[in-house]
């Protein structure tokens, strides 16, 4: 499966750019049929908390222009976006779809950033979600969930995902910590990580990318660094499959003794 990861510039608050952006930066990397491309969270707004203005109802803009470009360019895409349920709660979700326009899947994050004010505008999501895409299980997730690695646990326990998604607005004063977690959360559930940040600046934080796709091992096959743009490596399922036979750690997983014996 051909992965892409692009990395942008967001524009603060300005989806009609920041679409135009991506459409234009898809062109350029001209992407094979039927790739998995993925981009940052919050792609079209930055990391906002103005949600009366920013968070779209089902069927709303972005998701308009998600299902345009993912049939455009033949692609099944995943993008970060705030959105509003009809309970009129907004949250901060990865959208997937696939390259008729369908909306395969949308995941909720599940950890709001507390410290930055996100649990106090966003909802929280209830659990892990996946997708089927080119015969791989891809469980997404956003930004903080990523400093938790019992929700990826979780996904791993209930579906053995091949691939996780994790599209952030991380800032570069802990992007250190950025890489060593996508690193981490590969090896210790045997699968592949997309990593996919931003780059420029928000009225808070500034952003260096650092995208990057980590294969099962934990090795980097790609790396944005600091520009924007895309970047792109070729996964294989078959070999990530013989690895778990050869090393099958993920069979041993089981809950904690606490929770065993009923305490």
């Amino acid at each position: 499966m051909n992965v892409i990861a692009l990395q942008l510039d967001i524009a603060w608050e300005n989806k009609t750019a920041n679409f135009d952006k991506v459409r234009r930066l898809l062109k350029e990397a001209q992407p094979e049929t039927g790739s998995l491309v993925v981009l940052p969270e919050m792609f079209a707004t930055g990391f906002t908390m103005n949600t009366s203005a920013m968070a779209d109802p089902h069927g709303g803009e972005t998701e308009q222009f998600l299902a345009s470009a993912a049939k455009e360019f033949g692609v099944c895409l995943v993008a970060g976006a705030p959105t509003r349920g009809r309970d009129g709660r907004a949250r901060n979700k990865a959208l997937v779809f696939s390259p008729s326009g369908e909306l395969l899947a949308f995941y909720a994050k599940m950890r709001p950033f507390t410290p930055g004010g996100e649990s106090e505008h966003y909802a929280a999501g209830a659990h892990p979600v996946v997708f089927r895409w080119q015969d791989w299980t891809i469980s997404p997730f956003v930004c903080y969930d990523l400093r938790f690695p019992e929700i990826f646990r979780e996904a791993t326990a209930a579906h053995q995902p091949h691939l996780f998604t994790v599209i952030a607005n991380w800032p570069v004063k802990r992007i250190h910590h950025w890489v060593r977690l996508l690193q981490a959360r590969a090896i210790e559930n045997q699968a592949c990580v997309v990593g996919v940040n931003r780059i420029g600046r928000d009225p808070q934080h500034v952003y260096t990318g650092r995208s990057v796709i980590v294969d099962y091992h934990g090795e980097i096959l790609a790396d944005a660094c600091d520009r924007e743009g895309c970047i792109n490596a070729r996964l294989e399922l078959a070999p990530l499959l013989e690895y778990r036979r050869e090393l099958p750690f993920l069979a041993d997983l089981q809950e904690s003794p606490s929770r065993r014996q009923g305490v």
